[in-house]
């Protein structure tokens, strides 16, 4: 994938990683923008890049199908596509409280799993319309997964769930998209430093770092970012998922 004169798609755009992905990807001359729920940050972050914001609920059609409207009415179709929007919650099967809520452990599953193909779907079809790069290329699609969706803790069946969700659809969608072009693959990152992440307590980071094996500190988002624009550079990755974790392998709790 050529950068120049290309667009891009980030949801969760407006911190994290994908705040990261947007800055990387704006440093290579791409358009972005950037959905997601939080219009403040959003808005400055769009403002800071010079890219676009729009306010998206990525679970709801509606809402998705009006921000790519937008988007390509700014922009053109998107040429890329990165999925960082997501949540998590912390809820045992069976806790102090009885059963886990079913409407959580949905609502976890509608952001992080059908959240991300519902942008996948509705993007690429917009992708299909772009004039082909080299090797018939029209579009690149990342997702963002987790080690928790091979090693779930305690408390994230929910998490665990969704995220395996988007690791098992990762080569059966490249596949669906082969013929017009547009490549998919996905990261899988271990602990990194998100807003999430900065509201906990320094001793609690402190002890996640020491988990790592190495390097022996939490994940930098312009690290994510880094794998995110080599994925669109080489032609050749493509149905594949990438763990960015200094060799974590999570412990039950």
């Amino acid at each position: 994938m050529k950068f120049s004169g290309t667009s891009a798609i980030i949801t969760g755009g407006a911190s994290g990683l994908g705040a990261a992905t947007a800055e990387a990807l704006v440093g290579e001359g791409v358009k972005v923008a950037l959905w997601d729920m939080n219009v403040e940050k959003g808005d400055e972050k769009a403002k800071e890049l010079g890219g676009l914001f729009c306010k998206v609920d990525v679970s709801d059609e509606a809402s998705v199908a009006g921000a790519l409207e937008k988007t390509v009415a700014a922009h053109g179709s998107p040429s890329i596509l990165v999925n960082c929007a997501g949540i998590a919650i912390g809820e045992k099967t069976i806790g102090k409280n009885g059963p886990h809520r079913l409407e959580s452990f949905k609502k976890v599953i509608d952001v992080n799993l059908v959240g991300s193909f519902n942008c996948i779907r509705l993007v690429s079809a917009e992708m299909e319309k772009n004039d082909p790069q080299a090797d018939g290329e029209r579009g690149v699609i990342i997702n963002t997964a987790s080690v928790a969706a091979y090693e779930g803790q305690m408390g994230q069946a929910a998490y665990g769930a969704s995220k395996s969700g988007v690791v098992g659809m990762t080569l059966p969608v490249a596949r669906d998209l082969m013929n017009i072009g547009i490549r998919v693959n996905t990261i899988a990152p271990g602990i990194f430093w998100t807003p999430m992440m900065a509201g906990m307590e320094q001793k609690v980071q402190d002890a996640l770092a020491a988990m790592v094996p190495f390097p022996k500190r939490l994940g930098k988002p312009e690290e994510y970012a880094s794998l995110a624009l080599e994925i669109c550079r080489n032609t050749m990755i493509n149905g594949a998922v990438f763990r960015i974790d200094g060799a974590i392998r999570m412990q039950p709790r």
